[in-house]
């Protein structure tokens, strides 16, 4: 079967920088998009133009040393947001504007206190007045998760008639179930006209978890981009890992889909965002959290020392982490110790082995982790004699 690209759409730098107390200088900035653009993402969303001076001296900058990537800049439904944006994005490589409006009942008659057909007149002159300076344009439904799915593909039909290339589908309160959202997508396809000239792309919140399967549904019934962070940074629990969605691809290949990210740059890429966001990684978090490929129980370190897939669905080496790491505490087992202490000089045979685990048991009783030093603290506490 033919395999099928999905567009990884990094908005790191624009929805990821919203979260308290993330704040990143246009030179940090730089940084970032530059590796971005290393890494192979296809589109850079590097900032909201019109709401800073800073984030349009952002925009600018990144335009200038972006060489592959579409430099991609966020407006509202409003004139002037538009012509900031195409300001900003003027000496990208590959502009594109992405602009939008809410659609689902609590955006048009609570947030906006509008009518559905104002709405649409809004949505079409946004998209047309963008037009006039780029032919990249993305259209968001904000809020299409809790958006009824009729009005939502007239409000795409509309858009495309008036040139949008991308169709956002926002599932803005990480509300939906993962069928829920994949059948949204199947809808579009199936019910909107021209549907098959745009590209469908999923930008989904993690409020309850669901953000990246949520995605990845959208992905099998037919959007072909994702819009993601580093680390799934974002607004409230946050976007889809981009981590996430790139090793899934990657370990799902006979969902016959995939990006063009190198993978080995993503744990680089964690830490890089990490630190200049100051923004710790749980050490659990998938793909690139530091427990991601370490070991503590006996059960499972006897078997990853055997045979590491036997509980590691991915090589580390693919997602730029060296090796795994086994862990030794009380929940070691003999095998992860003679592991650890032959890495640190020690071969030790059967006999050694039970004399200085029972030694090791009652230091990790006491310490929540045993150390390469302390191998050596306890090996001499067991008074074997060793060469």
């Amino acid at each position: 079967m033919n395999r099928d690209k999905v567009q990884i759409f990094d908005t790191t730098l624009r929805d990821g920088e919203q979260v308290p107390g993330c704040k990143l200088d246009t030179k940090q900035k730089l940084v970032i998009a530059n590796r971005l653009d290393e890494m192979g993402v296809d589109i850079i969303e590097a900032g909201f133009p019109v709401s800073s001076p800073g984030d349009f001296l952002s925009v600018s900058e990144i335009c200038k040393i972006v060489k592959n990537a579409t430099v991609c800049g966020l407006t509202r439904a409003v004139e002037n947001d538009i012509d900031v944006a195409a300001a900003a994005l003027k000496n990208a490589v590959r502009p594109r504007i992405h602009t939008g409006i809410g659609t689902s009942d609590s955006h048009i008659y609570h947030k906006l206190q509008t009518t559905p057909e104002d709405v649409i007149a809004r949505a079409k002159h946004a998209v047309a007045h963008a037009k006039t300076y780029v032919e990249d344009v993305e259209f968001y439904a904000e809020d299409a998760g809790r958006t009824e799915n009729a009005f939502l593909a007239k409000v795409c039909e509309e858009v495309i008639k008036s040139g949008a290339t991308v169709l956002n589908i926002p599932d803005t309160t990480g509300y939906c179930l993962p069928e829920e959202y994949g059948a949204k997508i199947k809808y579009l396809r199936e019910n909107v006209k021209g549907i098959e000239n745009v590209i469908l792309s999923c930008h989904c919140h993690n409020d309850l978890g669901m953000a990246t399967a949520n995605s990845i549904s959208g992905a099998i019934n037919g959007a072909r981009q994702i819009e993601c962070t580093i680390n799934g940074i974002g607004e409230r629990a946050g976007n889809t890992a981009l981590e996430e969605v790139v090793m899934i691809f990657k370990q799902h290949p006979y969902l016959n889909l995939y990006t063009d990210i190198d993978s080995k740059q993503l744990n680089e890429m964690s830490r890089l965002v990490s630190e200049s966001m100051g923004m710790m990684v749980q050490p659990n978090k998938a793909i690139v959290g530091a427990n991601a490929f370490a070991h503590s129980s006996g059960i499972h370190q006897d078997g990853v020392i055997k045979n590491r897939a036997t509980y590691e669905i991915m090589d580390p080496l693919d997602v730029g982490v060296n090796e795994s790491s086994i862990i030794l505490t009380a929940r070691s087992g003999r095998a992860a110790l003679a592991y650890r202490a032959k890495k640190v000089g020690y071969e030790l045979t059967k006999t050694q082995l039970d004399i200085v685990y029972v030694e090791f048991l009652k230091f990790a009783d006491i310490k929540k982790e045993v150390l390469d030093e302390d191998i050596h603290q306890i090996v001499e506490a067991s008074k074997i004699s060793v060469s």
